[in-house]
């Protein structure tokens, strides 16, 4: 019998998995068996990294922040690697680079270190290719804290701390997405924990994955006022323009990330002259792009996706444009080595069928 092919691994179920449940019908997201709205702006990084780890490797802690806090501190010593090289470089490829100097493993040692990797080598690119030195982690911080503080040189408000936490919390982890889907293929094969998360970070680095926050920014300083947004939107479309931030592979509703990230940037807009009119005109670009969309493809649903407030909240936290896929991986890297170590558990070596199509050899006269 022909196996069936399916663009795109298209319904395809290709796991079995405790740690997530995307239910796109609904716009529904459950990590572990809390609901989205249990947990973004509620609990802290730290909480949901124990909630994903918890059965899946030995040792972890009832309080994940001072053996986080040790790791950000000891995967620092690898920032002396960043030469000019890695500087002329996107920072997710520099981070990437970074990250592939850590020792390979299961064990929570490494997963831990791989947690840390992200914001510690990040926010070092990010200062250095601004001419600033690399601020040491503080191990006493909680983490989103501690990558404020890496990155800005100074200690972050408890309303900054807050909404990166809340930002964190709602990427960790969201199904057999692409990159967590080839952290899963790599476990599978048994290269280790480091393997698997550096294919997550190269899988996140798409634009058409975890790359797309960064063209928002870019979106909305080229539209500029409210005013202009429905033209401008016309116009993008009308040359067969993507538009990032709106429509997902698996939510025919409004993805709940969106919301969450709404409700954080406008929580930390609170006492801000500047932020509640950012919001305000991106809210504007939205909801005239939402009608846009639903006039021109009526049978086919495009909301509202987490990327286009991700990067309102990351703007207002002062990260640059460039690094927001590398932000993105500061809060995936947990939900991907949970996935990597449930692979490991249970599944077996991923290892699908292709169809050939292409031309036959010749038979033998």
């Amino acid at each position: 019998m022909t196996p069936h092919v399916s663009d795109g691994l298209e319904d395809v179920v290709a796991a079995e998995t405790v740690l997530s449940e995307v239910d796109g019908q609904a716009g529904r997201l459950i990590i572990r068996g809390r609901s989205l709205d249990e947990l973004a702006g509620r609990v802290g990084y730290e909480d949901v990294v124990r909630l994903l780890w918890d059965g899946f490797l030995d040792g972890v802690p009832a309080d994940l922040g001072p053996a986080l806090g040790a790791a950000r501190a000891e995967v620092f010593g690898e920032v002396s690697a960043l030469d000019t090289g890695l500087l002329d470089r996107s920072p997710i490829e520099a981070m990437r680079a970074l990250t592939a100097r850590l020792a390979d493993g299961d064990d929570l040692g490494v997963a831990l270190r791989l947690t840390a990797a992200p914001a510690v080598f990040t926010a070092a690119v990010v200062r250095a290719q601004a001419g600033e030195a690399p601020v040491r982690p503080d191990p006493n911080l909680r983490h989103a804290g501690d990558i404020l503080r890496m990155i800005k040189g100074r200690p972050a408000s408890a309303a900054e701390v807050d909404a990166l936490d809340t930002y964190l919390v709602t990427v960790s982890d969201h199904g057999l997405n692409a990159s967590t889907f080839a952290a899963r293929v790599i476990a599978s094969t048994r290269a280790g924990l480091a393997s698997a998360v550096l294919g997550g970070i190269s899988a996140l680095k798409g634009p058409l994955h975890g790359g797309a926050p960064g063209p928002i920014i870019d979106m909305l300083d080229a539209i500029g006022r409210p005013e202009n947004a429905r033209a401008w939107i016309e116009s993008a479309l009308d040359r067969g323009d993507r538009l990032m931030g709106f429509g997902h592979r698996v939510y025919r509703v409004r993805d709940p990330r969106a919301d969450a990230l709404k409700k954080a940037v406008r929580r930390l807009g609170e006492g801000s002259n500047v932020l509640p009119g950012r919001l305000a005109f991106a809210e504007a670009v939205e909801q005239a792009a939402l009608a846009i969309l639903k006039a021109r493809k009526p049978n086919r649903p495009l909301d509202t996706n987490v990327e286009f407030y991700t990067a309102l909240l990351l703007e207002a936290l002062a990260f640059p444009p460039s690094a927001f896929t590398c932000v993105f991986a500061m809060g995936r890297v947990s939900g991907w080595i949970a996935h990597a170590r449930e692979q490991l558990a249970g599944g077996r070596l991923i290892r699908p069928q292709s169809r050939y199509v292409g031309p036959m050899p010749r038979e033998a006269a």
